[in-house]
């Protein structure tokens, strides 16, 4: 038999949300009278919007004829969708960034497992902590990790997250080469203000590391001084990627749209010390291992930069933000300690009685019928939390959180 990655051994057996799943699935088979809403998983339920619908049969009907088939595409994506993404994302919002900048991809998921290909396995990277878990396990399939001792992987650098730092972490005290960060947080729902983030641009200058940038909820951020895209501050496009995507922006859970921005004017080294592009080894990464998201996928994302899509993702956004209003002032009023639930989908929540987070997730689950995720699987100092979600219906997010008030009023 051939030798396999032998990394894969060092990860958990079971992805997160996989187990979260198959723990709702068990409770339901156990229990087929008991309804259960799931805010745990960050989908979205509102259907796609009718612009995205349009623009889908129009591409659909494209595909039926040979005049207008369209075969493969360009691996970084069709230039009316990256035209489109460099002027109203961008440009409109005094940013400078190229259409040749943008790569289209099938999720910021993907492109956030797959640009360690083109980093060091040498690399010595920072993750905050609690974590969305895709950061830590790519570097662990990567090699870059170390061994796991005690819940922190030896070889990586832990930006700890908690409420006496407001879930903003401080600068790391050693030199880094790649940090991960994510605004508004996935899972604390916590955002991030301008000076703030200035900060991280400012060090990643000095030393000459980089930013990898998750930006895949900025469609929720109100409030004027918050960021929404890092590229805002100064100097980021030497040093940062950013990595966005339809999903949660419009419903694109199952349509699979995102893109991620590698400006030109972001530089790595050789080990021989030649100076390189990173823009040039994602491209190459790309036409080597992806060919293009899908015709019909773009179409639809293109649809999003009309008068109506744009609208949409507005009225879309305020909808779940709605809700996670509402899952945040219900933890509040029973006394539960929660964050986030602003500029945020997320909210997240601890008990405050020392329970730990498959505890609460179980009490959740068991006595009030709605699944949360556990803040465990993000990073030790997630242990204590459950992040719910404002993904659900207005219907089951107030039917949900009825129950648990009437558990605990008076």
């Amino acid at each position: 038999m051939i030798e396999v990655n032998d990394n894969f051994r060092l990860l958990p057996v079971s992805y997160l949300f996989s187990e979260v799943g198959r723990r709702v699935a068990d409770f339901k088979a156990a229990h087929p009278d008991r309804e259960v809403i799931r805010m745990d998983i960050g989908d979205v339920t509102r259907p796609l919007f009718p612009c995205v619908i349009k623009a889908l049969h129009e591409a659909a009907d494209e595909l039926a004829c040979p005049e207008s088939f369209h075969g493969y595409g360009p691996e970084q994506g069709y230039s009316f969708l990256r035209d489109a993404i460099a002027r109203y994302d961008y440009a409109e919002n005094g940013i400078h960034i190229e259409a040749n900048d943008i790569f289209v991809s099938d999720g910021a998921k993907s492109d956030l497992g797959n640009l360690g290909d083109i980093l060091s396995r040498k690399c010595k990277v920072a993750v905050m902590n609690p974590a969305y878990p895709v950061y830590v396990d790519d570097n662990v399939i990567d090699g870059r990790a170390g061994e796991l001792i005690e819940n922190h992987w030896s070889n990586l650098v832990y930006l700890e997250c908690d409420p006496e730092n407001n879930f903003l972490p401080s600068l790391p005290d050693e030199k880094v080469d790649v940090i991960y960060l994510c605004f508004p947080n996935n899972p604390t729902g916590v955002a991030i203000k301008k000076e703030q983030l200035k900060l991280w641009v400012d060090y990643a200058l000095a030393n000459g590391s980089l930013i990898i940038y998750d930006s895949a909820y900025e469609s929720f951020v109100r409030d004027t001084d918050t960021v929404k895209s890092i590229y805002e501050i100064p100097g980021a496009e030497k040093v940062a990627i950013e990595v966005r995507s339809y999903s949660k922006t419009a419903g694109f859970t199952g349509l699979r749209c995102g893109y991620t921005v590698v400006p030109h004017t972001l530089k790595g080294l050789y080990a021989n010390g030649a100076e390189v592009e990173l823009n040039t080894l994602w491209n190459r990464r790309q036409t080597t291992k992806f060919n293009g998201a899908s015709y019909v996928a773009q179409k639809g994302a293109a649809a999003l930069y009309t008068e109506e899509g744009r609208a949409s993702i507005r009225e879309n956004s305020d909808y779940y933000l709605k809700n996670a209003a509402i899952i945040l002032k219900t933890f509040k009023e029973i006394g539960f300690k929660a964050f986030g639930g602003e500029n945020s989908p997320y909210v997240w929540v601890s008990a405050g009685d020392g329970s730990d987070s498959w505890s609460l997730f179980n009490r959740f689950l068991q006595d009030f019928g709605f699944s949360t995720t556990p803040g465990s699987g993000f990073g030790s100092k997630g242990e204590g939390y459950v992040r719910l979600t404002g993904f659900n219906s207005r219907e089951n997010t107030v039917k949900a959180m009825e129950r648990l008030k009437e558990a605990y009023k008076g």
